[in-house]
């Protein structure tokens, strides 16, 4: 009995892409991949933007420092939400010519006629 072998990724890659690519995500996987794209990242944007805002807006109303925090994460979730979209866009199409090649291959589709120009 033979098991099926699933590679053990590093913990960032287990979070953000646990996928392999050879075969195309299915809606949830992608789903999954964009929502912890446009989480993570803009969480992590916002945590390495508090010192700079606590360094400049020493007389700037607390309204204005949650305005400007909510308006990195609102930036964050745009810009890595779509960043993650076209990844799984790339790789389900790159996961498509993959499947596309090995289906060729395995059909044995070798041309004994001499190759490209039929010599």
């Amino acid at each position: 009995m033979q098991e099926e072998y699933k590679p053990r990724f590093k913990l960032a890659r287990r979070i953000l892409f646990p996928y392999t690519g050879e075969e195309p995500l299915t809606r949830a996987q992608e789903v999954k991949v964009i929502i912890s794209w446009a989480t993570i990242f803009p969480i992590m944007l916002v945590v390495c933007t508090l010192p700079l805002v606590a360094l400049f807006s020493s007389n700037a109303s607390l309204q204005r420092v949650a305005l400007f925090l909510l308006l990195v994460f609102v930036g964050g979730i745009a810009i890595f939400g779509l960043m993650a979209w076209f990844v799984v866009l790339m790789v389900n199409r790159s996961a498509r010519l993959f499947q596309l090649h090995m289906a060729k291959k395995s059909a044995g589709t070798s041309n004994i006629s001499g190759g490209r120009y039929g010599s």
